[in-house]
């Protein structure tokens, strides 16, 4: 008796993959913004003002706090901290209520650049320097991280208090400058500039240390103290630190304002030489009527 081959069961196709909740793109080369382009229902956190253009259908609401589904209080808290860390205490979800993909774009504040950082991918945690969020996707909680060491917050350009990033999404940083990404193997160290550190791994050490010869840091220019960033893990550095752009403001005006109070002296001077000498030869004030 022959047998009868059963039917061969088809297999499943392959379900199609689900869009990307959150798309970006970051344009310019100096003063950059980021795109990013919303599923539909999808939100993102941004800083308030920082919102440069949007799509119709992207709806804005603005919240206390870091924009976490939690209770009154907690949001107060995390709002209160925000404030600390050179944020304000509210923020602006960003929301596509519409049935297509939307675009939202954020503008940086400084003559710089615009990182992007998946925390998920460097341990759901990062500390980076006041002032520095941007915009993030919803779910990411900011909080502060207390310097351990006196010397690294009286010394360390930023204070007592840095911004802590924890979750599991992207966070887009605004940075001053050209920056940079440094992996650091465990052991090793690098000494920055205390102005010119942006964000770092929870697991790489900070620290200040004395820079040195007693010449090389009256005259050297850079200061009494260097930071000391110790691996393992990445930092992310910028090349020009507001504080240093905004000493050369300051100075370049405040000469030119020099000079040109220098010249109104001078002819002021040639002015009055001028008048005593016609005095002393035309006798009296030549002006006058005889």
């Amino acid at each position: 008796m022959s047998s009868v081959p059963s039917a061969v069961a088809p297999k499943p196709a392959a379900a199609a993959p689900a869009p990307a909740a959150l798309e970006h793109k970051i344009f310019g080369s100096d003063l950059q913004y980021v795109e990013i382009v919303l599923q539909p229902g999808a939100a993102v956190v941004g800083e308030p003002g920082s919102m440069m253009y949007m799509d119709e259908s992207i709806e804005q609401h603005t919240v206390l706090g870091d924009g976490s589904d939690q209770v009154f209080f907690v949001r107060l808290w995390r709002a209160i901290k925000r404030a600390f860390t050179g944020e304000s205490i509210f923020s602006v979800i960003h929301t596509n209520t519409g049935t297509q993909p939307r675009r939202v774009a954020f503008a940086t504040s400084t003559v710089g650049k615009i990182i992007v950082i998946d925390l998920a991918a460097i341990g759901g945690e990062l500390i980076c320097q006041k002032g520095a969020f941007l915009a993030c996707e919803r779910g990411i909680e900011m909080g502060i991280a207390w310097t351990k060491k006196l010397r690294v917050g009286f010394f360390g350009g930023e204070g007592f208090i840095l911004q802590r990033l924890k979750g599991q999404g992207r966070v887009f940083l605004t940075a001053s400058g050209t920056l940079t990404e440094m992996s650091l193997p465990a052991g090793s160290a690098i000494r920055v500039d205390t102005g010119s550190l942006v964000a770092l791994q929870k697991t790489v050490a900070y620290d200040i240390k004395y820079a040195g010869k007693v010449k090389t840091a009256l005259f050297g220019g850079e200061g009494l103290f260097l930071t000391t960033l110790r691996g393992p893990g990445k930092a992310w550095l910028q090349s020009l630190p507001m504080k240093r752009f905004a000493r050369h403001v300051f100075r370049v005006a405040f000469l030119d304002q020099q000079k040109r109070m220098a010249r109104l002296y001078i002819i002021a001077f040639i002015l009055f030489i001028i008048m005593f000498l016609a005095t002393i030869i035309f006798g009296g004030d030549p002006g006058a009527t005889p």
